[in-house]
């Protein structure tokens, strides 16, 4: 799945005036988990990954930098180009929320519920929503300079601001 996650990515032009480089980024981000999710053999690997990713151990944490960590990399790199406006940690964080969405996305189950039975589990349609909820969030989050929010609001919790510095 790595492999075709960078394959996808090295076809993306990492342009930062073309403004469908950061939607392409994304496709590649999680298209490719998308369809390993759909068939049946790449259910329980993408809930695999899913759960460790959600549980880390230090156990589990030296597979997850050998393994995954180059791919977060590289996909922080392409990301770091086309938003050149960001600090690497801000885009850092940017690729952590996004892999947050994803992954809530292929191991949540309860979506028929919330929504009184309009949508299902797996849905291929959601796929167009989860990238554009992850492009918008990434231009919002970081947004070119001059448009950059000058702190945050008071009713933040302390533990939120310390955060975000």
């Amino acid at each position: 799945m790595s492999e075709e996650r960078l394959k996808e990515l090295r076809a993306v032009t990492h342009g930062p005036v073309d403004a469908q480089t950061l939607p392409h980024i994304i496709k590649a981000f999680i298209g490719p988990v998308l369809r390993l999710r759909a068939s049946e053999e790449g259910e329980y690997y993408a809930l695999l990954v899913a759960r460790e990713l959600f549980i880390a151990q230090k156990e589990t944490d030296r597979v997850l930098r050998d393994y995954f960590d180059p791919l977060a990399h590289a996909f922080i790199d392409a990301l770091q180009l086309c938003l050149p406006h960001a600090r690497r940690g801000q885009v850092a964080w940017g690729y952590q929320f996004a892999l947050g969405a994803l992954l809530h996305h292929i191991s949540d189950f309860r979506i028929e519920r919330l929504s009184r039975g309009e949508n299902s589990e797996g849905d291929p349609l959601a796929a167009a929503i989860l990238a554009n909820f992850i492009v918008g969030g990434l231009r919002a989050a970081l947004p070119v300079p001059g448009h950059l929010p000058a702190k945050l609001p008071a009713s933040f919790p302390a533990s939120s601001k310390r955060a975000t510095r």
